[in-house]
């Protein structure tokens, strides 16, 4: 947040007061937006694209600066905006009850303009380092839900998005179809041209990936060269059309890759389950589906459907 692009809000029903404050923060660099009561700061503040600092005289009409203070805590919010009481009451008490509502900081009339530009740095300064904590556990949480090559979610993250479809299914009463998706000879492809290759060749797959599945569905990587795919479902859905496009797809494009244009395929196992089915039965049966698709000779699909809860699935090519 650079000091030239910072916007700070005030809140002053008094005319010189407000002109001083305003003066002295755009002689500073700051974009200034004035309030003359509480209300109108109220609004500004409660816009997307309100200013992260405020100065909010504590005596105002129609709804005081701690009647503000209190209403801008009480949103939640994971970068809330730092407030400056602007106060003529000098008692520690009440400088301690502005502070106990929720201001970050305080500023006594008539103020030094000195002073006030020191305080607005400190709450720019604590504004920068909320950020960067923030911009920090962002990445933390990607890196922990993401898979580093392909961008892909983890094996984690993927498969609690599977739980959650399945509670979704359970609730609705729809059903559910999942793929495990497999690089056909993906061992030979590290083996003949390295790991490299093969690191492009799963990076190209995870483009097909996106322009093979509809806005929806949701996919994964669990494991080196497998991918799991959730694909909610109607009764009505063609259980199989999405996974048929995607290994077409495959098939058809040659992989641009270190080592020049390659030919993959893929095998994918598929499951439709149905509601009482669990996360575990989903994705062995997917499993199973998945190797039957080898073993037929590969660039396939093979998929069961899972009935209710303690009936046999059925398999088919």
């Amino acid at each position: 947040m650079g000091e030239k692009q910072m916007r700070i809000l005030i809140a002053e029903d008094d005319l010189t007061s407000r002109t001083a404050l305003a003066g002295i923060l755009k002689r500073a660099g700051y974009d200034v937006i004035s309030t003359v009561n509480g209300a109108e700061a109220w609004n500004e503040l409660q816009k997307p694209d309100a200013p992260k600092l405020a100065i909010l005289d504590w005596m105002m009409p129609e709804m005081d600066g701690a009647e503000v203070v209190r209403l801008v805590r009480a949103q939640p919010s994971e970068r809330p905006a730092y407030l400056i009481m602007l106060t003529g009451m000098d008692k520690k008490t009440d400088i301690v009850s502005g502070l106990s509502i929720g201001a970050n900081d305080y500023l006594s009339k008539p103020f030094d303009s000195g002073e006030l530009r020191a305080r607005i740095e400190v709450g720019r300064r604590m504004l920068e380092m909320q950020d960067a904590l923030m911009e920090s556990h962002e990445t933390v949480l990607y890196q922990a839900s993401h898979d580093s090559l392909t961008g892909m979610w983890n094996r984690r993250a993927i498969l609690e998005r599977l739980n959650e479809e399945i509670s979704r299914m359970n609730r609705s009463g729809d059903s559910l179809t999942i793929g495990i998706c497999d690089i056909d000879h993906f061992k030979l492809v590290n083996d003949s041209y390295g790991h490299q290759t093969g690191d492009e060749v799963l990076c190209e797959l995870v483009r097909i990936l996106h322009e093979c599945l509809r806005k929806y569905d949701v996919a994964g990587r669990i494991g080196g060269e497998e991918f799991l795919l959730i694909t909610p479902m109607n009764d009505s859905s063609d259980v199989t059309a999405v996974y048929e496009r995607l290994c077409a797809t495959v098939a058809e494009n040659s992989f641009r890759t270190r080592s020049g244009g390659l030919s993959i395929t893929v095998s994918i196992g598929v499951v439709k389950g149905r509601p009482g089915n669990v996360a575990d039965e989903m994705l062995a049966m997917a499993d199973t589906a998945l190797y039957r698709a080898k073993a037929e000779g590969r660039n396939r699909l093979a998929y069961s459907i899972l009935p209710p809860a303690g009936t046999t699935a059925v398999i088919h090519s």
